[in-house]
C-alpha cells in the first residue's frame, strides 16, 4: 500500500491523521472534528478537515476497516420497511450478535428473491461461515 504524502500542508501530519481519523472512526461532523481540535489548541477550520477528508479520507478508511475485528460468525437477518423519498422501500440488512451491520439492501420489492440476494453477497464478501443459533 502506497504511503501518504502530506507534503505541502500547512498543520503537522499527525494533526491531519488525527483528524480524519477522528472523522471516519466515530463518525463525526465535521464541526465536531473542528471542535475536538479547538479543544487540544489547535485552529482548524471544518472546510481545511473537508478537503483532508476527500483527500486521504479513502486510504485511512481503508486501513481502518482492516484493523477492525473480524465479525462474529453468528448473525441474523433484519427486515424493515420505511419510505424514503415517497416510495415504499424495504431494508434488509446482516447484523452480527454484537451489532455490527455486515452488509444491507435497499429496494422496492420484498420477495425471495431480494433475501437470497443479499445472503449470497453476504457469504461472497465476508470470510466467515454464518453459525446456526442453538
Amino acid at each position: 500500500m502506497k504511503l501518504l504524502s502530506l507534503k505541502r500542508h500547512r498543520f503537522l501530519p499527525d494533526v491531519i491523521r488525527h483528524a480524519v481519523w477522528l472523522y471516519f472512526r466515530f463518525s463525526l461532523s465535521l464541526r465536531d472534528v473542528e471542535c475536538l481540535l479547538a479543544e487540544r489548541s489547535i485552529e482548524v477550520s471544518y472546510e481545511t478537515i473537508r478537503c483532508w477528508t476527500k483527500k486521504f479520507g479513502p486510504a485511512i478508511a481503508r486501513r481502518l476497516k482492516k484493523l477492525r475485528p473480524s465479525p462474529s460468525p453468528r448473525w441474523h437477518l433484519d427486515e424493515v420497511a420505511c419510505r424514503t423519498d415517497g416510495s415504499h422501500m424495504y431494508l434488509w440488512r446482516a447484523v452480527d450478535d454484537e451489532g455490527e451491520v455486515l452488509d444491507l439492501l435497499v429496494q422496492r420489492r420484498r420477495d425471495t428473491r431480494a433475501a437470497r440476494k443479499l445472503l449470497e453477497r453476504l457469504l461472497r464478501r465476508k470470510p466467515i461461515e454464518p453459525q446456526a443459533r442453538s
